[in-house]
C-alpha cells in the first residue's frame, strides 16, 4: 500500500524562497550599511549625512517591520532546517554556512544593543563620531570584533548568494564583477572605519558627541536623572540579556529537541540497502541522502540536497509501493529529466520501510568520490558551438616518416589549432589521434560563439598554408584539414574518472558537429559549417555553396555552407 504524507501548511518550496528573501533582505542592509561606512574615506561629514539617509530607510515603521521581520523569519527557518538535518555529517561548504551563520548574532548583539535598542529604550542618538570613537579608542577590542562581524556576516552572504545563481547561465559572465564587489565593498568599509578612527584619535573629544555610542536627543550629553538613567541602563542590560538567552535558548533547544528524536527513533529504524552489498540502518523519516551521508557511502548532491538538481538520483529497485508520493520540489525536477519510474532524488526521498537503492550517478567502482562530494562543474545544458578538426589522410602523409618527426608535426598542428581556438575565445576539448575538438560560448552568448568558432576556424586554415609552406621540402604532401561547426544545446560538465576529468560537452550538438567534420572530408572541403551557427554569427554567406545532407538520427536534412581555405579568411 502506497503511503501518502499529508501536505504541510507550508510546502518545503514556500519555505526556501522566505528563506531565501529574508537572507537578501539582511544582504541589502548590509550592502548599504557598509556603502555607509566606506563614505568615511570622503569625511565624517558625508558618513553623517548619509547615515540620516540610511536610518530614514531603516528606522520608520515600514523598514523596522521588514528588517526585523526578515531577521526572525531567517532565523526561525535557521533553526527548523538544523533540527531537520538527521545527521551533521555534511559537505564543508554545507558546514561553513551553518557555522558562520550561527557565529554571526554572538558576533553582533552587543552592537545592536548599543545602536538600535539604546535608540528604542533610552531615546539616545547614535553617530558615526562616538561609534567610531568608542571602537577604535575606548574600546578597541570591541573594534575588532564587529570588524571579524563584518566579514563573518559578508562572507555568509555571498556564499549564499553564490549558491543561490550559480546554474543561472548569466552568472558566469556577471561572477567576475560581482566577486570585485564582493571584495572592494568591506575593504572600502574597513578602511574608512580606520580612516576616520586614526583622525578622531588625534582630535579631542567633541562636546557635542561625548563617549560612548550614543547620544541624547535634544539634550547635551545624558542630562537626566541619574535614577531615570539607571533604570534605562537596567532595560538596555535586559534587553541584552534576553537577546543572548533567547538565541542560546533556541540553540539548547533544537539539540534537546534532536536529541529526544534520536532516542525515540533508535527503536524505529529501516534499511537502505545498496548495491555494493552495504546496508544503512537509518531511523524512519531519515532521507537517502542522509544515510549515504551517515554510512560513508559516495553519493553525488550537487545543490547540497535542496532537490533543485537531479545528480543524487536512485533507482529504487525494491520498496518501491511503500514509498512516499514525491513533494513538488521533487516532482518538478523529475519531471523536467523525464526520469523513469522508480527513480527518485536521494535528498527527497525519506523512505518508510526497508528499501533496495542504486545510486545513478556514482558508479560503485568509483570509490575516489569523497562523501558528500560536489563537482566543481555540474552538467548543464548551454547553448555552445562545437568545432571539429582533422588532418585529412594522415596515414599517407606520415606512412615514410620517422616517428620522431610524426610527433614534431602533430606538436605542431596541435599547437596552432590549440592557439587558434584560445585566442578566439574557446577552450580546447580534447585531441584525439590527430583530430581535435573545441568547446565555444562557455562564457558568453551564442552569437558570439559562432562567430569565434568561425573566426578560430579561418585562424587554423591560414596558419595550416604557413606550416605547409615551412615545411614543404619535409612532407610528401601538402597538410589539409577538415573542420565541422556546429551549435545548439548541449550538456557540459566535468567529466571522467579520477585525474582523467574534464569539462567537456555531450549531445546531439557534439554529434552533428563531428558528422560535418567527416563531410568536410567526404566534400574535399576545409569547413563545413551548419546553416544555424552561419546565421546566428550573422556572417554573409554571398559565394559560399550550400547543400542539404542527411544526419543519422535525424528525420530533417540539414543545411549546411562549404567553405575552401581561400574563402575561410571573410571570417577572420
Amino acid at each position: 500500500m502506497t503511503v501518502i504524507a499529508q501536505a504541510p501548511r507550508f510546502s518545503e518550496r514556500s519555505l526556501r524562497r522566505a528563506r531565501l528573501v529574508s537572507g537578501l533582505i539582511m544582504l541589502v542592509f548590509v550592502t548599504l550599511h557598509l556603502s555607509n561606512h566606506a563614505l568615511n574615506l570622503i569625511s565624517l561629514t558625508a558618513a553623517e549625512e548619509g547615515r540620516l539617509w540610511f536610518t530614514a530607510i531603516w528606522r520608520n515603521p515600514v523598514g523596522t517591520l521588514i528588517l526585523y521581520g526578515a531577521v526572525l523569519v531567517h532565523v526561525t527557518l535557521v533553526m527548523r532546517s538544523l533540527y531537520l538535518h538527521r545527521t551533521l555529517v555534511m559537505p564543508m561548504r554545507e558546514a561553513m554556512q551553518v557555522i558562520l551563520g550561527l557565529l554571526i548574532p554572538l558576533l553582533i548583539i552587543d552592537h545592536v544593543i548599543a545602536t538600535r535598542v539604546r535608540f528604542e529604550l533610552m531615546g539616545l542618538q547614535d553617530s558615526y563620531e562616538a561609534v567610531i570613537r568608542t571602537l577604535w579608542i575606548e574600546s578597541p577590542t570591541s573594534g575588532l570584533r564587529q570588524s571579524i562581524a563584518l566579514l563573518v556576516i559578508w562572507t555568509h552572504g555571498c556564499i549564499g548568494v553564490h549558491f543561490w545563481l550559480r546554474y543561472r547561465d548569466w552568472y558566469y559572465r556577471a561572477a567576475p564583477f560581482l566577486l570585485t564587489f564582493a571584495i572592494l565593498l568591506p575593504v572600502l568599509a574597513l578602511l574608512g572605519f580606520a580612516d576616520t578612527g586614526r583622525i578622531l584619535e588625534s582630535e579631542p573629544v567633541q562636546s557635542s558627541y561625548g563617549s560612548g555610542y550614543a547620544r541624547a536627543r535634544g539634550a547635551s550629553g545624558y542630562g537626566q536623572a541619574s535614577a531615570t538613567l539607571e533604570t534605562q541602563m537596567r532595560r538596555v542590560q535586559m534587553a541584552k540579556y534576553s537577546l543572548y538567552g533567547g538565541f542560546a535558548g533556541a540553540l539548547i533547544l533544537v539539540f534537546a529537541l534532536r536529541t529526544r528524536r534520536s532516542w525515540r527513533e533508535r527503536a524505529d529504524q529501516i534499511q537502505i540497502r545498496y548495491p555494493g552489498g552495504e546496508t544503512v540502518n537509518v531511523p524512519r523519516g531519515f532521507s537517502v541522502l542522509e544515510a549515504s551521508r551517515m554510512g560513508g557511502i559516495a553519493h553525488y548532491a550537487v545543490c547540497g540536497g535542496k532537490g533543485r538538481c537531479s545528480t543524487c538520483r536512485v533507482q529504487v529497485v525494491e520498496g518501491v509501493t511503500t514509498l512516499p508520493a514525491p513533494e513538488s520540489i521533487e516532482q518538478t525536477t523529475l519531471n523536467r529529466i523525464g526520469a523513469d519510474p522508480g527513480v527518485r532524488l536521494a535528498c527527497q526521498l525519506h523512505p518508510v520501510t526497508d528499501i533496495s537503492v542504486v545510486p545513478l550517478l556514482v558508479p560503485s567502482v568509483e570509490g575516489i568520490v569523497p562523501v558528500g562530494s560536489q563537482q566543481t562543474n555540474p552538467g548543464r545544458e548551454q547553448e555552445i558551438a562545437i568545432l571539429f578538426c582533422d588532418i585529412r589522410s594522415f596515414t599517407m602523409l606520415t606512412q615514410a616518416q620517422l616517428p620522431y618527426d610524426v610527433v614534431f608535426l602533430l606538436n605542431r598542428y596541435f599547437a596552432l589549432v590549440g592557439q587558434a581556438v584560445e585566442k578566439s575565445g574557446g577552450r580546447v576539448d580534447k585531441f584525439i589521434g590527430d583530430g581535435a575538438m573545441a568547446l565555444f560560448g562557455l562564457r558568453g552568448s551564442p552569437e558570439d560563439a559562432c562567430r569565434n568558432a568561425l573566426k578560430a576556424a579561418a585562424t587554423i586554415a591560414q596558419e595550416i598554408k604557413r606550416l605547409n609552406e615551412e615545411l614543404a621540402g619535409d612532407l610528401p604532401m601538402p597538410i589539409r584539414v577538415a573542420i565541422g561547426i556546429h551549435s545548439g544545446p548541449a550538456i557540459v560538465g566535468a567529466m571522467g574518472y579520477g585525474s582523467v576529468k574534464n569539462l567537456t560537452a555531450i549531445g546531439d550538438t557534439v554529434n552533428v558537429a563531428s558528422r560535418l567534420e567527416s563531410v568536410a572530408k567526404e566534400l574535399d572541403a576545409t569547413v563545413v559549417v551548419s546553416e544555424p551557427t552561419i546565421l546566428l554569427a550573422g556572417s554573409d554567406t554571398d559565394n559560399l555553396e550550400s547543400r542539404e545532407i542527411a544526419i543519422r538520427g535525424r528525420a530533417e536534412p540539414l543545411r549546411v555552407f562549404i567553405v575552401s581555405q581561400e574563402t575561410s579568411s571573410r571570417f577572420a
